[in-house]
């Protein structure tokens, strides 16, 4: 009679793994991407219509516009004026993806960390991360760990998972360029797992050859 609360509470303490199709967080990324890229678009849009509204009601002063004379030879980024564009709303999208990333990495870190003992010092957290996170969340460990011994770490991997099928008709760098994109979500999830873990630090990821991947870690020399 009593077997079935116990039962109950044991299901609730230790509840059974759910298994997911390995290939449903390559589609969430590929939507989220496309989703968000559309939404910064969106904001951007309306702050820009409110402070044109707010100017014209005269509530602020209109921005100040710099008459310089462009040299033929300067591109459009050597211009001192500030020039909005698809650069700026990938930036967006880039941190936005990254604050997601660090919330999932957080969530994430506490279950593999359930049954584990503290970390005794940070090459042993980033050991954690080469290892089990990089197996629970793309499917293989880091292929090479190198450090300056002064909280500096780099990983890499060969064949990153979220950007292996990353390609462009307009050429390498295009394909580059949208690669970096697709890296913001797992740096973000990197950072967050290391900072619910108790490690504060930057993760600095960098492509330069599809589908190799590398993320710069650096963490406080005390840790």
């Amino acid at each position: 009679m009593q077997a079935a609360p116990v039962s109950a509470l044991g299901t609730l303490a230790d509840p059974p793994a759910r298994m997911v199709d390995g290939a449903a967080m390559d589609y969430l990324l590929i939507e989220a991407v496309n989703a968000l890229r559309v939404s910064s678009a969106v904001a951007s849009a309306r702050a820009k219509k409110i402070e044109r509204d707010m100017v014209e009601a005269g509530l602020v002063p209109p921005p100040p516009t710099t008459a310089k004379q462009q040299n033929p030879r300067d591109s459009t980024s050597s211009t001192s004026g500030k020039i909005s564009g698809p650069a700026d709303e990938d930036e967006g999208v880039r941190s936005r993806l990254e604050a997601i990333g660090m919330h999932i990495g957080g969530n994430f870190v506490e279950r593999l960390c359930r049954d584990r003992p503290l970390f005794s010092d940070s090459l042993d957290v980033i050991k954690f991360v080469c290892k089990d996170l990089w197996v629970s969340c793309w499917d293989k460990q880091v292929d090479n760990l190198r450090t300056n011994h002064r909280g500096v770490y780099v990983l890499q991997d060969n064949a990153f998972k979220p950007i292996t099928r990353i390609s462009s008709w307009e050429g390498r760098q295009e394909a580059l360029k949208r690669a970096k994109l697709y890296v913001a979500l797992p740096a973000g999830i990197i950072r967050g797992a290391l900072s619910r873990i108790g490690f504060q630090g930057t993760v600095v990821p960098e492509i330069t050859t599809l589908p190799q991947c590398t993320f710069q870690i650096k963490l406080p020399k005390n840790t």
